[in-house]
């Protein structure tokens, strides 16, 4: 009588992050729960302002125009108002994103000893921050890419629905490639940081000062088309015109809240396009490229900085 053996059936599991990957994700789960939380709301608040808002806000427009008199124009501005809100949102998360590289994904676990009991094992001091780098810059790119795509969409759509002036140029310049690498440098930033003060609370503090300084030396050495403190910024160039009740379209004629003017020139609706400036692209394409070095050259850094604590007894 022959034995037989019976083969056990091998566990299938699910595809998903395995090693480094996993580990990162779980050490830093909440961070990973508020970012995806903030795209989230985020892109719903885009997607709203694409849909349902601007319907609105455009019905308000075509009836009255840009200036309405009394509680009648409320609609109108608060589009206007909510538009920019997305963008001062990723402005805030930007900020953030080094602060968190500096004290919890690098100098809570150098001054907790995590990473150094990491290193005892099989992981190697440079494959773990490449992991720590890695990670939350796929996740970054990907959840601000999606933001900017989608902000650009309802540029595209409903520009025409903002009041003239240098607010919507400037959102006009900052939603493109450039708004995506911004955080990037940021995470380089606050990982060099907390690699060279090893500690928390101290790694957000200078993380905080170095991030302030550099956003505002970014808004000098970017200008809007040759702004000086001498002169003000070029308005964003616009053809305005206003559409008859016999469909004719004419000239805006400036009635502004003057229900009798806009009755004498039989508007009904409004019509506006902007003429995006041809300085976008080249500026946005050069300050991605540089945006990108400077990138890379703070993480070739910290890897030296990080190789060099290491081997230093």
């Amino acid at each position: 009588m022959s034995a037989t053996t019976l083969a056990t059936p091998r566990r299938r599991t699910l595809p998903g992050p395995r090693g480094l990957v996993w580990t990162v994700l779980r050490l830093h789960r909440t961070a990973l729960w508020i970012w995806l939380a903030f795209v989230t709301g985020t892109a719903g608040l885009l997607l709203w302002l694409y849909g349902p808002g601007a319907t609105a806000a455009q019905q308000a427009f075509d009836m009255y125009g840009y200036y309405v008199p009394g509680g009648l124009n409320s609609t109108k501005e608060a589009y206007d108002d909510l538009f920019y809100r997305p963008a001062t949102l990723i402005s805030v998360a930007t900020f953030v994103v080094p602060l968190f590289a500096g004290g919890a994904l690098i100098g809570r676990e150098l001054e907790t000893g995590t990473a150094q009991l990491a290193w005892t094992q099989s992981v190697s001091p440079a494959r773990w921050l490449a992991a720590r780098l890695a990670v939350p810059a796929l996740l970054i790119a990907t959840g601000t890419g999606l933001l900017v795509a989608l902000y650009r969409l309802l540029w595209s759509a409903h520009n025409g629905l903002l009041v003239a002036g240098y607010a919507p140029r400037e959102l006009y310049f900052a939603i493109g490639p450039a708004t995506v690498v911004h955080p990037l440098l940021g995470l380089a930033l606050g990982a060099l940081i907390g690699l060279l003060v090893r500690r928390a609370l101290p790694a957000i503090a200078v993380a905080a000062g170095t991030q302030y300084v550099l956003t505002a030396l970014h808004n000098r050495l970017w200008p809007f088309q040759h702004n000086t403190p001498y002169s003000p910024p070029a308005e964003l160039s616009v053809h305005s015109g206003a559409f008859t009740s016999g469909g004719a379209l004419i000239p805006d004629p400036g009635c502004y809240d003057s229900k009798r003017c806009l009755t004498e020139h039989h508007v009904v609706g409004f019509t506006r396009n902007y003429l995006p400036s041809p300085e976008y692209w080249p500026r946005q394409l050069l300050e991605t490229g540089l945006l990108l070095a400077a990138t890379a050259v703070v993480v070739a850094v910290a890897f030296r900085v990080l190789n060099r604590s290491v081997t230093t007894p």
